[in-house]
């Protein structure tokens, strides 16, 4: 059972990092874009909210995995990390990334003042790609430990 759980967790993992890779590799690229070209290229992320199927399938399948691996204390530890790591992903969205959403109207609207909300959306981003990458490099750690 846990060897389906371990790969149902890196399976969803691995797709919630499709995103935050995403926007991790465009950050440079889209900081030179000018206002009205940066809101329309915000148009590309239209519909990306339901990868929030994906974040909860990895959360909840990466917990239940730690939970499992409670006994086996290497194997814990990496699946603990990258549950953690997941949490983490979380946290931001929250609280660094949300905020420019809602401050933006979803990037639909932007005020005067618009560059530091712009600069606070794609670092968050970024620090959720790396958080997601490490959970995934977790994951196949725990992988190789079995």
């Amino acid at each position: 059972m846990s060897h389906t759980l371990l790969i149902g967790s890196m399976i969803f993992a691995a797709i919630a990092m499709i995103p935050a890779g995403a926007h991790l590799f465009e950050l440079l690229n889209k900081m030179k874009l000018s206002k009205e070209e940066y809101l329309i290229a915000q148009r590309a992320y239209d519909g990306w909210s339901l990868f929030g199927f994906v974040v909860c399938g990895a959360l909840l399948s990466t917990l239940a995995l730690t939970i499992m691996l409670y006994r086996d204390q290497r194997s814990y530890s990496l699946a603990l990390g990258s549950f953690l790591c997941l949490v983490g992903t979380q946290v931001i969205f929250w609280l660094f990334t949300f905020p420019m959403n809602k401050a933006t109207q979803n990037w639909t609207v932007l005020p005067d003042q618009w560059e530091p909300l712009r600069l606070q959306w794609e670092l968050s981003h970024a620090g959720s790609a790396v958080l997601n990458f490490t959970a995934v490099l977790f994951l196949f750690l725990s992988a190789m430990k079995r």
